[in-house]
């Protein structure tokens, strides 16, 4: 059996860190069996070279090697280029077509980004890993296939389960073995080998002398965070090798290819959810003080409107102080000491008696139906106000219901009743 750094050698593998070496060890001792494997990883880290290893060190390394890219074919035509087609099975199917599946039997396919794969092709998958069983599309003869499926995946996969967009039972089938490719980031011996090689190979390319870094460049290098991991890596040396004429780099003109190279290598805080705006926050509080205040007017409207029917002064004036002290605070120093003296109700005093014949005293009915129609102003006036609201609402928001029922305070289905009560 061959060693690890053989391995390396012969894949162009750079780099000694331990998860990295642990990775191509589970590559090597799974090679010779056919069962499936799942390469997980950022993108950019090299997770191709993994299936590869497999291949070429199991029975099946004479057979086809087929790399599908499942990210970059098409949803429609997904199902024909693994499984193949019939003539006439759709428009454009002028003749009867091989799959990746067929033409591959015997050796081992390797779908990269399986994640993106849509739901029903998940289904075809299933049932050829479960029993080498597949149907071309628009045939219902069943085929049999003997091929090793490696697949690779810089998805959560358990959040993609849980999101419902991929099968979990996919992907336990799968993940029989999983080989998982550290990120660049947590290889940090091995980050400037990388760029050292990438240096040496476009500086034999371009014929140009190889590009090298001063300690301060190692160290930027060494502290940046390499979203694109190697193959940002890789790029990056490429551009300096082209574009610079000065062959030894320092961190100033290194920091210039790196984009945010001023972020570390810490991890960042994400706050999971957004806070309200503080103008939602002050439109809450200012709907709690309109609503406690209607509630106020209410209560004195009440005790106006008894007044009125029977002119019981003393049972008035005792729920008048009631009122007060509940708007102003429950305990009686909380009170001040001018409240009742201006905010109680005076009753009116009795009316002196004019002889005249043409002047009719109120009657208490009277007094009724004048009580009613302050309320009703009153109210009405309330209303009004909503009205005006609303419609403002709706013009900035340009009729969309939900963002100016948001806006608002209420609810979408709330605000959908008022506009039919107001006939809006």
């Amino acid at each position: 059996m061959e060693s690890i750094q053989s391995i390396k050698q012969r894949f162009e593998l750079i780099g000694n860190d331990p998860k990295l070496n642990r990775a191509i060890e589970k590559a090597m001792q799974v090679a010779p069996t056919d069962i499936s494997v799942l390469v997980t990883g950022e993108s950019g880290v090299g997770k191709e070279a993994i299936p590869k290893i497999i291949h070429s060190l199991s029975h099946r390394k004479h057979a086809k090697y087929i790399a599908v890219n499942c990210g970059a074919i098409p949803e429609g035509t997904i199902d024909s280029e693994l499984f193949g087609h019939e003539k006439g099975a759709f428009t454009g199917a002028t003749q009867t077509r091989s799959g990746y599946f067929e033409v591959a039997d015997g050796g081992t396919i390797f779908l990269d980004e399986v994640g993106e794969l849509p739901l029903t092709t998940q289904v075809r998958l299933l049932r050829v890993l479960e029993n080498g069983e597949f149907l071309k599309v628009g045939s219902s003869q069943v085929q049999k296939t003997d091929v090793r499926i490696v697949a690779a995946t810089n998805v959560n996969m358990f959040e993609a389960i849980k999101k419902e967009k991929f099968r979990e039972d996919l992907y336990y089938r799968l993940s029989t073995v999983e080989i998982n490719i550290p990120p660049l980031r947590e290889r940090q011996e091995d980050i400037h080998l990388l760029f050292r090689k990438f240096a040496s190979d476009f500086g034999q390319k371009y014929k140009m002398p190889t590009i090298r870094l001063d300690d301060t460049a190692i160290e930027l290098l060494l502290k940046y965070r390499w979203p694109g991991n190697i193959r940002q890596l890789r790029n990056i040396a490429e551009q300096i090798s082209v574009l610079e004429e000065r062959r030894t780099i320092s961190a100033s003109t290194l920091h210039g290819y790196l984009p945010n190279a001023n972020a570390t290598n810490l991890p960042a805080v994400v706050g999971s959810q957004k806070k309200e705006s503080d103008f939602s926050n002050e439109r809450e509080i200012l709907y709690k003080v309109l609503f406690d205040m209607k509630g106020d007017l209410n209560d004195l409207k009440k005790l106006t409107l008894e007044l009125l029917k029977n002119n019981d002064s003393d049972k008035v004036q005792e729920e008048n102080e009631t009122l007060i002290r509940k708007i102003y605070g429950t305990k009686e120093e909380s009170i001040p000491e001018d409240a009742v003296a201006t905010e109680v109700l005076h009753l009116p005093e009795p009316e002196p008696v004019i002889e005249s014949s043409s002047y009719n005293a109120p009657t208490p009915e009277d007094r009724y139906h004048f009580a009613e129609e302050i309320q009703e102003e009153e109210t009405l006036s309330l209303q009004e106000k909503e009205i005006e609201l609303i419609k403002k609402s709706l013009e900035r928001n340009r009729g969309k219901r939900k963002a100016a029922a948001s806006e608002l305070g209420i609810s979408e289905r709330t605000l959908y009743r008022k506009i039919k009560q107001y006939d809006l």
